[in-house]
């Protein structure tokens, strides 16, 4: 994960003039709804515009280069013990399918293919939906040196239209999807706007619909909130879940991202929400600077995420930290079958940083959605689907 830190280095002349391009769009579209625009469409511009958006063009995202690092990218033992879990699910299931929802640099597809590999496990498919065609041609090269496996994975651009038996894995997804945000100011609720002026862009208040305020006040209630209060909602989730559960026959959408259960999401204290930035390893909070070349995000509500899952018709097999997954799913082996000291150095490392509260193993959460299938054993170490309750 990135760190604070508002030294952030300028971009060069080719990310600026990309940026400005993606800032002419996104003023034009504010021009043209008299004067404001709603936040959650800005941030819709800001990653997806097609050709212009974060996740849309060819700027580095990923590893020691990019502007943050993932699970995958920190070890391939993240690769192992999902590998792990994912054979365990296709046996249960009759399963021969693997989607994986934006692939990234591809490293997560290669080392767990190669886990499946060694398990014995290799799915029919693997299916890899990725809307960035300069980021599938980066996966599709890194595939290619594994020709074996490369042969089983296939580049999508949209959902499949049969069901599916295995598993969906979205890996850092649900953080991307769009948000409103909103202020409660005294008994009023605000929503959140993006308007132009002369520096750039900026804040905007905008009235809330009654759905917003409806939401929020019913929040604002249940968790004793003190104006004013800002924080932020998905509207998009509830919709999302419901696709992918759409194209689930038997299986798992094993989900994996940073976020908490809802009681902690909107407590009294968190009153400045979780809308964050990433840059060059560097976190900021200012969703303004520089649009296409920063990362826009927003910690995950997994109680909405497990309702909607519910009303989707699935179980809520496994909820848990990255920590208690990756001890339930067998990292610690990786120790046990180190060749020397040295490597076994190397590995203690690396689940240290997948695993302390301090790294990555306390923020970042696993879920499991189900249709008619078990839990993996991932989540048998330490289950926390009760915290999910609203």
């Amino acid at each position: 994960m990135p760190e604070r830190n508002p030294d952030l280095p300028a971009p060069d002349a080719d990310g600026r003039a990309h940026s400005e391009r993606l800032r002419d769009h996104i003023r034009a579209l504010i021009e043209n709804a008299g004067g404001a625009i709603p936040f959650v469409e800005y941030m819709q511009q800001a990653l997806y515009a097609p050709g212009l958006g974060y996740y849309r063009a060819g700027n580095e995202k990923f590893g020691a280069a990019g502007d943050f690092v993932t699970a995958p990218e920190v070890s391939p033992l993240f690769s192992h013990v999902l590998g792990n879990q994912i054979a365990e699910t296709l046996t249960a299931a009759a399963g021969d399918t693997v989607l994986e929802l934006g692939a990234g640099s591809g490293r997560l597809a290669l080392n767990l293919l190669r886990r499946l590999r060694e398990l014995d496990s290799l799915p029919k498919r693997y299916l890899v939906l990725e809307l960035s065609g300069e980021l599938a041609a980066r996966q599709r090269a890194l595939l290619t040196t594994e020709p074996e496996l490369a042969a089983r994975v296939e580049w999508i651009e949209r959902l499949p239209e049969s069901p599916i038996n295995g598993v969906v894995l979205a890996n850092e997804v649900a953080d991307a999807l769009p948000v409103e945000c909103f202020v409660l100011a005294d008994s009023d609720v605000v929503r959140r706007g993006v308007t132009w002026r002369e520096n750039g862009f900026a804040w905007s208040d905008l009235p809330a619909e009654a759905p917003m305020q409806a939401l929020v006040k019913d929040l604002a209630t249940r968790y004793q909130w003190t104006p004013p209060y800002f924080s932020e909602y998905c509207p998009s989730l509830g919709g999302w879940i419901e696709t992918l559960a759409g194209l689930l026959g038997r299986g798992l959408l094993l989900m994996f991202d940073y976020g908490l259960p809802e009681h902690e999401y909107y407590h009294p204290d968190r009153a400045m929400g979780t809308l964050m930035c990433h840059y060059r390893h560097r976190a900021h909070d200012n969703p303004f600077l520089w649009p296409g070349l920063t990362d826009i995000t927003a910690w995950v509500d997994f109680t909405a995420l497990a309702a909607a899952g519910r009303s989707a018709g699935l179980e809520i097999a496994g909820y848990t930290t990255q920590a208690h997954f990756l001890l339930g799913g067998g990292i610690g082996d990786a120790l046990e079958q180190a060749r020397d000291e040295r490597e076994q150095l190397r590995i203690a490392g690396e689940i240290k940083r997948l695993t302390l509260p301090s790294e990555m193993g306390e923020a970042f959460k696993a879920i499991a959605l189900a249709r008619d299938c078990p839990p993996p054993s991932g989540f048998a170490f330490r289950n926390m689907a009760g915290r999910l309750a609203p």
